[in-house]
């Protein structure tokens, strides 16, 4: 599966609650600009999907390589190709939130300190 700004937000969109549905049993997730509540079920089904395209970022996000890297850096795909703007970025991030394959690594508090006051995350 490529990693692009479409494929993002229509996993997205369909994790995202329909009009009349319960949504007292939602799946949380605050990214850099969103806050977000998803539909357990549909979430958990698109897990595996939002695994492969978070392992298209570059490896600096990888817990177990880089760490984690700059909100700004993962515009870009691990082949130097841009796949995105910071809505879809904002918009995987969530979703790795959600399905606990990603996490912000500093609290909120912190972001003034770093370039563009953008957090670093990291893909789990």
């Amino acid at each position: 599966m490529k990693l692009t700004a479409e494929k993002v937000n229509e996993i997205f969109m369909d994790c995202l609650f329909k009009d009349g549905e319960d949504t007292s049993e939602h799946v949380k997730a605050e990214g850099v600009i969103t806050k977000v509540g998803f539909h357990p079920t549909r979430l958990k089904t698109h897990k595996d999907e939002i695994r492969q395209l978070l392992s298209e970022l570059p490896t600096n996000f990888r817990s177990t390589s880089g760490g984690g890297w700059s909100f700004l850096n993962a515009c870009v795909d691990a082949n130097g190709n841009h796949w995105g703007e910071y809505r879809s970025i904002d918009e995987l991030l969530c979703l790795g939130i959600a399905t606990k394959q990603a996490k912000i690594l500093f609290p909120k508090e912190m972001w003034s300190a770093f370039p563009g006051s953008m957090p670093y995350f990291s893909v789990l």
